[in-house]
Formats: structure tokens, sequence, C-alpha cells
């Protein structure tokens, strides 16, 4: 058998200059010399482009682009926060999605437990001298790298350190409920806007994506009307010796820890206020971690466009935590909505002389970090957060309407707010 230049084996192939042919159109190689491998392409490598690094698409069309690289600031550039609470929330979710945030960063940790404080200090490179217990807790003052404090304690404290980081001077992303009563929100607020600092509640659900979409269609009108809101959020609690049975920590059972996100959902969604409300509560007989919260409560909320919200919230029922909204033109559900992850999505609608039930997937991102991000750029930036300190207010309202109607039987009315968003600030940035 002959073999020439013409007819090359594909073990020549691989070692002779044939795959400098592949390298000059691929571009550069990755080593010099005659054995060069070819080069990646334009595809493979991508380009640096407006401060971050950018690739074309290299799926077919059939299949949804891949989502961008993260292009997360330096740490130098991002905002230091200092972590108020280590418990089970900061421990399990907060501190972990810092390592997903890109304008964030932990700087300082402020806990009533020097020995764990220390641990988690080490764990997440914090330095020791910025570790904090409660009765110091003043002096965040004097750490410059402190810019924010993200605070994760039972309801009933958070008035009190709201209060004293906006004595510091440092901007406040505060754990929902926002506090245990419409007085002490609109302290807070008040206290913050004094000090000319930034003030954000942790309604995390307003900034995760699938919430978001179900906002978005409901806005564009292309299911028409709402008519109907079902939000559930049910689970099932343990032992009696934990703070949200403790009214004077948590300030209500099921309703200001559970379900305010069927509250605070429906409220985002429709953009509109309620003017009425209606409730009923139940408790289980002779259960002693009910003797000063409610287990169970079902809300009904009756918005000015004629859509109505039916709600449900309880401590014992089986996990449940989903919305469900009907249209004049389909219908939209997002199960696992109120969850930390495991979002499941699902519209229905006319087309052409068929019934279309669709499934929507987006791309996996964290909700905390998503939140945590957003208050960096509002304070990087001297924005209003989305979901400002008079949103908190606003669910205390409603909350305090909520309990006055199942208390007395009767529908309670609330004042007519004209205005759309009308406690919210801009929307959050995409991507």
């Amino acid at each position: 058998m002959r073999f020439d230049r013409f007819h090359p084996t594909r073990r020549g192939l691989i070692l002779t200059g044939s795959a400098g042919l592949l390298t000059a159109a691929a571009g550069p190689s990755f080593a010099a010399g005659s054995n060069a491998l070819p080069g990646p392409s334009p595809v493979d490598t991508g380009k640096v482009e407006g401060g971050r690094v950018t690739f074309p698409n290299w799926r077919g069309e059939a299949d949804r682009p891949s989502a961008p690289p993260p292009a997360p600031l330096p740490p130098a550039e991002r905002v230091g926060f200092a972590v108020v609470g280590l418990g089970r929330l900061s421990l399990e979710e907060i501190l972990p999605a810092f390592g997903e945030c890109k304008r964030a960063r932990p700087v300082a940790l402020v806990s009533g437990s020097p020995e764990k404080a220390r641990l988690v200090a080490a764990q997440h490179g914090i330095k020791p001298e910025a570790v904090y217990g409660y009765a110091d807790f003043d002096r965040i003052a004097e750490n410059r790298e402190i810019q924010a404090v993200y605070i994760i304690l039972p309801n009933g404290l958070h008035r009190d350190y709201v209060l004293r980081a906006a004595k510091a001077r440092k901007h406040v992303l505060c754990e929902k409920p926002m506090a245990t009563s419409t007085a002490e929100a609109r302290e807070m607020t008040a206290a913050c806007d004094a000090a000319g600092v930034r003030l954000m509640v942790a309604y995390r659900c307003q900034y995760e994506p699938y919430n978001r979409e179900v906002i978005r269609l409901v806005r564009s009108g292309e299911l028409g009307a709402v008519r109907f809101i079902e939000a559930t959020n049910t689970q099932t609690m343990g032992t009696a010796d934990q703070w949200r049975f403790r009214k004077a920590l948590a300030g209500g059972g099921a309703l200001p820890d559970i379900g305010l996100y069927c509250l605070n959902s429906a409220r985002a969604l429709l953009g509109e206020e309620p003017v009425e409300v209606f409730a009923r509560i139940t408790n289980p007989k002779d259960d002693p971690r009910y003797r000063e919260v409610e287990e169970s409560i079902s809300f009904m909320l009756r918005f000015p466009s004629g859509a109505i919200a039916n709600c449900a919230s309880s401590y014992g029922a089986h996990e449940s935590k989903d919305l469900r909204v009907r249209l004049e033109k389909g219908w939209i559900d997002l199960e696992n909505a109120f969850a930390y992850e495991g979002q499941q999505m699902r519209l229905a609608h006319r087309e052409g002389k068929t019934e279309a039930v669709e499934s929507v997937r987006l791309s996996r991102e964290n909700q905390f970090a998503l939140e945590i991000d957003h208050m960096a750029a509002c304070v990087a930036q001297g924005r209003t957060p989305h979901t400002p300190g008079s949103e908190g207010v606003q669910d205390h309202q409603v909350m305090e309407a909520i309990y006055r109607s199942a208390e007395t039987g009767a529908p309670v009315s609330l004042p007519t707010v004209a205005a759309r968003d009308a406690t919210r600030g801009p929307e959050p940035d995409k991507g």
C-alpha cells in the first residue's frame, strides 16, 4: 500500500503539520512546534466585553442558550455586610449565599455565642476582630469595612437592632416580618430615614426568578385580568421550646412567619393594596404550643380591581408552599413558590382550538444571593430598594386588620390606595 502526502494515515494527520492547517483556521495553538494541537475558536474562548467575559451561543436553535458566566466585582469593591445572628437561617442559607453574590461579601459577625462566632468567622475568612457580641454591637460604627448589616434575629428583636444600626450609620437589610407591629415598623423606617441609611426588608420571593416571572406574566396582560389568587404556605412544627411559639419574640404564629409570604405575594402580583380582609383562626385543643400564637389561619383579601386572594397558612399541615393565579385567559401554577428551592411552574392558555399547558423552566439562581446583591447595589448607587421599609409597614397594617377580622368574625375594611406599587422602590436589576 502506497502512502504519500495526499493520502496520509490518521496517525500521520495527528503527528504532522496537517494539524497546522486546522490551527490556522481555528486560532492560536495550544503549544508551539510542529506537533501543536489545534487552538480553540472564539466560540470556546469568548472575549472580554463591557467588563465581563462573554461567549457566543454554542448550542443549537432547539435548545435554550446557556447562562452567561458570573461577573462578580473584585472582593475589595463589594459592599461589606455584618451578619447579625448566627441561627439556622444564617448558617444554612445566608452565609452560603454570600459565596454566590457578585456585589456583597460578609466582613463581620454578631452573635451571643463567642465560641460559635469564632468558628464561623474562621470558616468564612472573617477577621477575629470583626466578631461582635450583642452587648458591644454598637462598636460596628468603628468598622469602616461594614457598610450594611443583615439582621437575622427573632422578630421581636428587629426593632432594637435596626435602630442601633441606624445610629451607627449602617445600611440595614432586615429579615421579614419587619417587626411585631405597625408602630414598630414605622419607627424603624423613620430612624433609618433620619440617619440617611437605606432600609430593605428581605422579601426574598420578590427577587426569586420564578416568582418574578409570575409577576411579569400577570402585569403583561397576556392572560387577561386576575380573578383569583390562591396562596398556601403550611408546615408542621415540632418542639414547643423555640422562639416562634413566644408572642413577645414572634409577634404571632403562622400568619407573620409563613402566611406573610401569601399576603406579600398577592400584593406584589397585582401592585394593588387590599381594600377588605376577612379571616378565621383555628387552634388545636390542649396543645401548649398555641397558648400565645395561632396554629392555622385562613384569610381573604379583596382588591380594588375585583381580584380576590384566598390564602391559608398553618403550623399543623404537611408542607405546601404553592401559588396559583386564575386569570381571564389562562392560569398559572407555581409549586414551591415560597420554598428555598424546587420551584416548578406551569401555565395554561388557549392555542387555536386547543388548550395548551406548558412547563416553564428557568435557570437556577440563589434567591438569597439575589436579594443581598440588590441591597448591595442600592447601597453602592444610592438607590431605594425594591422592598423598602414602607413595604414592611404596609404588610403589618394588613396583618393587624386580618387579626381584627379573626377576632370579631367580621370583614375589616382598609383605606383605598390609588397608586400602584405605592410602597415599593424601582424594579431590581436583571442578571
